[in-house]
């Protein structure tokens, strides 16, 4: 059993580092005060970097995500040293990186206690991602091994794409966090949706983790909604809605956390003495289907 949390994290204005080192921490150290030990902040959620820019540098979409590079150091050391302060693993967002090439891609590092353990960037990219702001997709998915289990991230949209979850799930991956960023109840929908359709597709769990409240200060951050979410498939053992905890609230006007117990070893079960096999027919059923 392992005890994990989830952030519907509400896009305040930090504009000192300072200020927002030690919300950071503060937040952080709420979740592991309640027993978590694998914490996961949305989507974007390090974008909040840009309240430290002039305003009307955070104002500009283009020039508040070039303006925050310099300060991407300090911000994974920020991140590496809370995860080890508080003997956690923390994914603690993503955010928009400058890669070598000049471009930008939207990237979500998994730190742990002994120190960072990698990341992985978005996929697949929305239509604002790709026609407005100029955001990359990346390459690859990565399976993380952490003393909590095998986990995998895919990154909000990259969550409504099966064969995606499905490949993390064949590499050994019993859990995927999807940190989410979405400014409509349909969209916030529509990444739940998938993720507990990726929970039952593959017998594995799916924690969800959104973006909330108002940003008038950030045109990339302005509007946020969603609720964070722990899904498994619905079997023996299992919620009959597949639905482990939900927030109370779609939009809070405050950061909160959604913590709970996870049991892997159960979802496990549900893969080998389940009343279906939805992880193992997949392939077959899907060699054999043909148009007719």
């Amino acid at each position: 059993m392992i005890r994990i949390a989830a952030c519907q994290y509400a896009i305040e204005l930090h504009e000192r580092w300072d200020t927002y080192a030690a919300h950071l921490e503060g937040l952080c150290t709420e979740a592991a005060l309640g027993g978590a030990k694998l914490l996961v902040l949305p989507e974007y959620a390090g974008l909040v970097l840009a309240g430290q820019l002039p305003p009307d540098e955070r104002a500009d979409l283009q020039a508040s995500i070039a303006g925050i590079q310099p300060l991407l150091q300090d911000w994974r050391a920020l991140c590496a040293g809370i995860a080890a302060k508080l003997g956690v693993y923390l994914q603690p967002g993503s955010l928009p990186v400058r890669d070598a090439d000049g471009r930008f891609r939207n990237r979500a590092w998994l730190f742990g206690p002994g120190g960072e353990l990698g990341f992985q960037d978005k996929l697949i990219m929305t239509r604002f991602e790709r026609e407005q702001w100029g955001i990359e997709a990346g390459k690859g998915l990565k399976v993380f091994d952490t003393a909590l289990g095998r986990l995998g991230i895919l990154i909000c949209y990259d969550n409504e794409f099966p064969m995606l979850a499905r490949t993390l799930a064949e590499s050994g991956a019993d859990l995927i966090l999807a940190p989410s960023c979405t400014d409509t109840e349909a969209g916030y929908n529509r990444v739940r949706i998938g993720a507990q359709a990726r929970a039952l597709e593959n017998q594995i769990a799916v924690l969800q983790s959104p973006t909330v409240g108002l940003a008038p200060w950030s045109p990339a951050l302005d509007e946020n909604i969603g609720r964070a979410g722990l899904y498994v498939p619905p079997d023996y053992g299992m919620p009959s809605n597949g639905v482990i905890a939900e927030s109370l609230e779609l939009c809070p006007a405050t950061s909160q956390w959604l913590i709970c117990d996870l049991d892997l070893e159960e979802v496990r079960r549900v893969r080998a003495e389940g009343q279906v096999f939805t992880r193992r027919d997949w392939p077959e059923q899907f060699g054999q289907a043909q148009l007719l």
